[in-house]
Formats: structure tokens, C-alpha cells, sequence
């Protein structure tokens, strides 16, 4: 391929990307334009891999399919490390971040890993370390990732990026209870809905009650934890590390939504805009902590 071929086949690749995120992605979408212009284009390319690989098991539909969709970025996660490139718009993108980064491989196989795992398991977690593990081993792997990117080394960035991986990836997995329960599916773990008694069946049903709301509570309260651990970090973190760290602002909103609907999980006003708030607010509430460099 010629050099003038593989540019236009790359500027595709990162339009592909970017649509991808604000598709199916859009609160990150929002977060990632507050980036800094040399970072973006990382940025958009490691969202677009999330959005890819975590759409696997809804687009797949049957077990085995999803098996072989794992499998096939499995190979194509080892052709980038390898320079032998398999055609997909995301891994034509990745392979110059990747490049110019030196992006870890073990967090790209820690997503795959999780996912899978998740793919794997039968019913829901059982324990709230479980759901803590899985959300560590994707939001928050994408967030080291993103610091990479951004050239930053410091454990204290990394341990704020792990804080407010578990924050969002709790949250949104709680906002997605209604899409989740179509496939008879909840990220509420067993021993916490146990504790409040709340069956599995009556979450699959969208069954609102006391105990759920308990429950959600529970689960919400963990992920509060975890963004208060994160802003108490925050005057540890290198400046450069802050803007990685906007999602903790949705993951907020997120929470601060969740508790106005009384931890009712399937309140219809919860998927509207964005994390319950109209997306003009969410952008003008970015726009501010971007401006006074803080997450």
C-alpha cells in the first residue's frame, strides 16, 4: 500500500472511531473532547476497542459466536504487537497509538480477559469483589491505558484512575439494569439482592420494591466510596493525568441521578440524556472542571 493509500485508510479509521464513541458511547464522547488535540485521537481509538469489544456479547447473540468474536481479537490484539495487522478499521487506528505510546498489552488482555470471563460466568456475580474485579479490569484498565497515552507515569495517577474506573464501570452497570435483565442478566451481586431479598427473577422482571431499591443502594454506595477515594487524591495527581481523569464528573451525575430516583434502577428518567441530566448541562459541568482543572 502506498503511503498516500494507507493515510487515507487511516483517516477513515479514526472517523470510524470517533463515530463509534459518539454512537454508542456518548457520555465518553463528551469527556473526550475536553482532551488535550495530541491526545484525542489515543483517546477516541482506545474507547472505540472498549466499544467494540464490550458490544460483543449483545451483537453476537449466541455463546459460541461470541467465542469466536473474543477469539478473533484475541489474534488481532497479538498481529498489532507483532506488525501483522488484521483488517478492522479500530486495529488499523490502534496500530500508530500503540506505536508511538508504547501502550501496555496486558491492560488491552485484561479487557479481553474480563469479558470474556463475564461471557463465561453463569447467573450473576456473587460477590461484590466480583463486580469490583470486573470494572477494575475494564474502566479502569482503559484509563491506564489513556495515561499512557498521555505520557504519564505516577502511581498516584494510577491509583486515582483506579478509583474512578470502579465509580463509572459500578454505575453504569447499574444504569444498564433495564438493557441487561433482557438477557436475564444483572451485575447486582447475588449476596447483596440475598441481603435485601430480592430474587434474580424479580430483577430479570423489573420488579421495583423496597428491597431493590436496598439493594441498588448498596451496590451505588461502593462506587460513591470509590469516586471520594479518587478526589482525595486529587492533589497528588501530575496535571497532566487530570484530564484522563473527567469521567469521575458523569460518574458523579451518574450517582447523584441514581439517588434523586430513589435508587430505582428501571426509572425511565435515568436513560434520558445523559446519566439522567440533559447533555448541554453534562458538557457545560465538563467544560467547567476541564477550565479549573479538577475531576
Amino acid at each position: 500500500m502506498s503511503k498516500s493509500s494507507a493515510s487515507v485508510a487511516l483517516r477513515g479509521a479514526l472517523s470510524y472511531c470517533v463515530q463509534q464513541v459518539q454512537v454508542h458511547d456518548y457520555v465518553h464522547y463528551l469527556t473526550l473532547l475536553h482532551l488535550p488535540v495530541g491526545l484525542r485521537t489515543a483517546a477516541f481509538t482506545l474507547r472505540a476497542f472498549n466499544v467494540e469489544t464490550g458490544r460483543i456479547l449483545e451483537s453476537a447473540r449466541e455463546p459460541h459466536l461470541a467465542m469466536m468474536r473474543f477469539q478473533w481479537w484475541r489474534e488481532a490484539l497479538d498481529g498489532l504487537y507483532k506488525g501483522k495487522l488484521l483488517e478492522h478499521p479500530v486495529v488499523t487506528a490502534l496500530s500508530p497509538v500503540i506505536a508511538e505510546h508504547k501502550l501496555s498489552k496486558l491492560w488491552f488482555s485484561r479487557i479481553l480477559d474480563a469479558r470474556q470471563s463475564d461471557l463465561e460466568r453463569e447467573g450473576a456475580p456473587r460477590t461484590m469483589q466480583e463486580v469490583e474485579k470486573y470494572v477494575e479490569n475494564t474502566a479502569s484498565a482503559l484509563l491506564y491505558l489513556t495515561l499512557e497515552a498521555a505520557g504519564v507515569r505516577s502511581t498516584s495517577a494510577d491509583h486515582a484512575a483506579s478509583h474512578v474506573g470502579k465509580a463509572e464501570g459500578i454505575g453504569l452497570l447499574l444504569k444498564a439494569s433495564p438493557h441487561h435483565s433482557l438477557f436475564h442478566h444483572t451485575y447486582i451481586p447475588i449476596e447483596v439482592a440475598a441481603r435485601h431479598s430480592v430474587s434474580q427473577e424479580d430483577i430479570y422482571r423489573k420488579v421495583y420494591s423496597e428491597g431493590l431499591a436496598n439493594a441498588v443502594l448498596d451496590v451505588a454506595s461502593v462506587a460513591e466510596a470509590h469516586l471520594s477515594k479518587a478526589h482525595a487524591l486529587a492533589g497528588t495527581v501530575p496535571s497532566a493525568a487530570v484530564p484522563v481523569l473527567l469521567p469521575a464528573v458523569p460518574a458523579g451525575v451518574l450517582l447523584n441521578s441514581l439517588e434523586k430516583m430513589h435508587f430505582n434502577v428501571f426509572d425511565p428518567k435515568l436513560a434520558r440524556g445523559v446519566n439522567g441530566i440533559s447533555p448541554l448541562w453534562m458538557q457545560l459541568q465538563l467544560k467547567w472542571h476541564a477550565l479549573r482543572k479538577t475531576y
